[in-house]
């Protein structure tokens, strides 16, 4: 009994710790939303140890109520779809894994998938969403420490989405930048490992060209595929996640 009342008093107040939380915006479309362990409509269920539960790791639920994560992250948001294993628990899971002295972390899921590039820019529903959800996860404090950025295989079924890819990825940085109030945030972005269409490579070119500062990106090329060969595998997405972990201590894992 007395385990038990630990348990709960530690897990409410990691609810109660957002002031301290350090946060971060899940976006995209569905390898971000996780299809890991998919198939045919249906999610398998299997959670790698790196994707389970963790007292100190929270998601912001559809109703913007902080609650403890759990896979699939994205089942009230990406809505229609079946979901399973994405990056984000992992990544969270590799942030502690490698080091770093972060605590509560909050994770904010706003990835749809099937979305173009475009269905992203300032204006659209996504972009409102995504904007709103994350102010949401700071208004009783917390710090957005970055967004993580994975999205691009519906951009390679036309030469004309494609070759626009770069300008509009840099363009969406730099309005949420601007939107969020934070000048420098953080973007790191996966390459992609697949595509709905023939132009692969040139959005992965767009995506490792782009030169804005605090823009990083890791790539996915060569991890496993489902049968489909457009989703990740859910062992790959553990591979996506602790990739973006490394970038972020990498590269940011001293900032305030």
């Amino acid at each position: 009994m007395f385990k038990l009342l630990m348990l709960l008093l530690t897990f409410h107040s990691s609810l109660a710790a957002n002031v301290s939380q350090d946060i971060f915006i899940l976006a995209g479309q569905s390898n971000m939303a996780g299809r890991g362990g998919v198939e045919h409509g249906k999610w398998d269920g299997n959670v790698p140890p790196e994707c389970r539960p963790n007292p100190s790791t929270l998601r912001l639920s559809a109703k913007l109520t902080w609650e403890e994560a759990h896979e699939p992250l994205h089942a009230d948001i990406d809505v229609g779809k079946t979901c399973g294993i994405g990056p984000g628990m992992a990544f969270v899971d590799g942030l502690r894994a490698y080091g770093s002295r972060i605590g509560v972390v909050g994770l904010v899921p706003c990835a749809v998938g099937g979305t173009k590039i475009s269905k992203w820019a300032r204006g659209t529903q996504l972009y409102s969403q995504l904007v709103s959800r994350a102010g949401a996860s700071v208004k009783d404090g917390g710090t957005i420490r970055a967004i993580l950025w994975y999205q691009g295989e519906s951009d390679t079924v036309t030469k004309e989405d494609a070759d626009a890819y770069k300008g509009n990825m840099e363009t969406l940085i730099t309005n949420l930048r601007n939107d969020l109030n934070i000048p420098s945030l953080p973007v790191i972005q996966v390459a992609l490992a697949s595509g709905e269409g023939k132009f692969i490579e040139t959005v992965r070119s767009s995506q490792l060209a782009i030169n804005l500062p605090n823009v990083k990106c890791i790539d996915a090329k060569g991890l496993a595929l489902q049968r489909d060969n457009l989703h990740l595998t859910t062992m790959s997405q553990v591979q996506v996640g602790l990739k973006l972990a490394s970038a972020f201590i990498d590269s940011f894992g001293n900032m305030p």
